[in-house]
Formats: structure tokens, sequence, C-alpha cells
């Protein structure tokens, strides 16, 4: 990922609602969530959620898929991981025991019920 592209998505998810919408669209991977339902959802008018969706569409952070006559909308987990992987790709220097808290704070742990 360039600068550029890292810059833009930052940009997009440096807006409350859009923040919030991306993090929902991540929670209800892998099904997705329709643009009238999310509105619905955050309490916006559903013309502000659809110019908030374009925003991260545009920043590579969400895609949509027509069925029916609704369009789905799904958090693009590709984009994220390069964005994320943007931030860290230098982390400590490249030192790996430098990196190696914030890492472990990465890994995903399984409670009991794993």
């Amino acid at each position: 990922m360039e600068s550029s592209n890292a810059i833009i998505a930052f940009s997009a998810l440096a807006q409350s609602t859009r923040l919030e919408t991306f993090r929902l669209l991540v929670k209800s991977e892998p099904q997705g969530v329709p643009a009238g339902e999310l509105a619905r959802m955050l309490d916006v008018p559903q013309n502000t959620m659809s110019a908030h969706l374009a925003t991260l569409s545009r920043a590579g952070l969400v895609k949509s898929e027509r069925r029916s006559r609704s369009i789905i909308y799904r958090a693009d987990l590709e984009g994220f991981e390069q964005l994320t992987l943007f931030m860290i790709r230098d982390c400590c220097g490249g030192d790996a025991a430098l990196c190696a808290p914030l890492m472990s704070r990465l890994i995903p742990r399984c409670s009991d019920e794993c």
C-alpha cells in the first residue's frame, strides 16, 4: 500500500459515523448489512449514510454487492489488512524483539469455549 492510499483510508476512518459503520460491518462479516439497515442502526439519514459508504468504498475499506433490490455492504477485510500491514511493516525499525509485545496483542486468543 502506498502512503497516499493509507492517508485516504485513515481520513475515511477519522469520522465517527464512518468509523462506527466500518466496525459494525466487520462484526457483521461475512453476511454484510443492507445500506438502509446500516442507516437505521446508526440513526443516520439514508442519504448521509450513502455518502459515508461511498467514502469508505473509495478508501478501499468497504465493498458492496446488489442482492435483488438491496445493496449489501461488507467490510473489505483485504483492504483493512493492507492498511494494518502498512502501519506495522516497519514496526520498531524491523527489530522483531521490539515488535513482539505488539504482535502478541494482535493474535486472537481463544477463550475456554474454543
